[in-house]
């Protein structure tokens, strides 16, 4: 198993069901089911690749007057660390997540003074030596790990599905050092093959995850020459879609790590995503090895990938 540091931002999160996108504000809504806990991409990172077995230290910032503790729900049976949760700014980020049925989402988020955090990197110097790689968010204060890994020589990951290509310019430090990235196309205007062409030419990854919602992701390796369209698989009934992409990442990274197969990785990790779908909050539904690898010997047994092409290739 790997020692993986993680960073990025923890934040409260309301979800609620509603019967549809856009819906009646001036219908009182009933019998809406709603949760309210801990959440955030990098949360849900933590606690999927705890339950995956790798040793996780979680690195972000909360309020000033926050309990971390309550970011462990006493139902969960895995429990992330908190010990490097650290209370510096004014108050805890939230979001408020509505979505229906069809899996349209409605979001409104309030980062608070997130953007002025600055984490206390005197504690990381050290667990970075020892450390496998660096899964990051592009928050503001996040930067500084990225150079702390680069000088400790760790592999370096980034989730930045949100990406838009007029606020690359911002997040270069990012972009520039990053051996794996994770993207979504909400924003990719053109071809998508052409759009990771040009991605790998002006940044050089070893490895791009271009998420495409329903229809699966395309896996981009450098070193292997793959460039791949993989259809997205199914394992629960969906329920809720928000934090599929950070189950996916989570176990991309922790699969890769251990066998440095892309392929193998990336399976795991779209099946890993498709369970995570089945649950409503956003920090729950992630699959232990040993379920991952009873899923895979169902699903891909009848699931295929396809080339650039759409042809079909087949699974050996």
């Amino acid at each position: 198993m790997s020692k993986i540091v993680i960073a990025g931002i923890t934040q409260f999160e309301t979800v609620i069901k509603v019967d549809k996108i856009p819906f009646d504000v001036e219908k009182q809504l009933h019998d809406a089911p709603v949760h309210v806990g801990g959440g955030g991409d990098s949360m849900n990172e933590a606690f999927a690749l705890t339950t995956l077995g790798d040793t996780v230290y979680f690195m972000s910032v909360v309020g000033q007057d926050q309990n971390v503790e309550v970011f462990n729900p006493p139902d969960f049976k895995v429990h992330i660390n908190t010990d490097y949760i650290l209370p510096v700014i004014k108050a805890t980020p939230s979001e408020i997540i509505f979505f229906d049925d069809d899996q349209h989402q409605l979001i409104f988020q309030d980062l608070k003074d997130v953007r002025e955090a600055k984490y206390d990197m005197s504690m990381v110097r050290p667990i970075m030596a020892e450390a496998d790689c660096l899964l990051v968010s592009n928050a503001n204060f996040c930067r500084p790990f990225v150079h702390y890994a680069l000088s400790a020589g760790k592999k370096i990951a980034l989730n930045m599905r949100a990406y838009s290509k007029e606020k690359e310019k911002y997040n270069l430090d990012f972009l520039q050092n990053s051996d794996i990235i994770y993207l979504s196309d909400d924003n990719v205007e053109g071809d998508p093959y052409e759009f990771i062409d040009d991605f790998a030419r002006r940044f050089d990854p070893e490895i791009i995850i271009l998420g495409q919602g329903k229809t699966g992701l395309i896996l981009y390796d450098r070193d292997c020459h793959i460039k791949l369209h993989y259809n997205s698989v199914k394992t629960n009934e969906v329920v809720n879609s928000l934090g599929a992409g950070n189950a996916l990442i989570s176990a991309f990274i922790h699969y890769y790590l251990e066998t440095k197969d892309s392929v193998n990785a990336i399976k795991n990790g779209l099946l890993y995503a498709s369970y995570k779908t089945g649950f409503m909050r956003t920090c729950e539904g992630f699959l232990t090895p040993e379920q991952v690898e009873q899923w895979r010997d169902l699903i891909w047994k009848t699931q295929s990938i396809t080339d650039i092409y759409g042809i079909d290739i087949p699974e050996n």
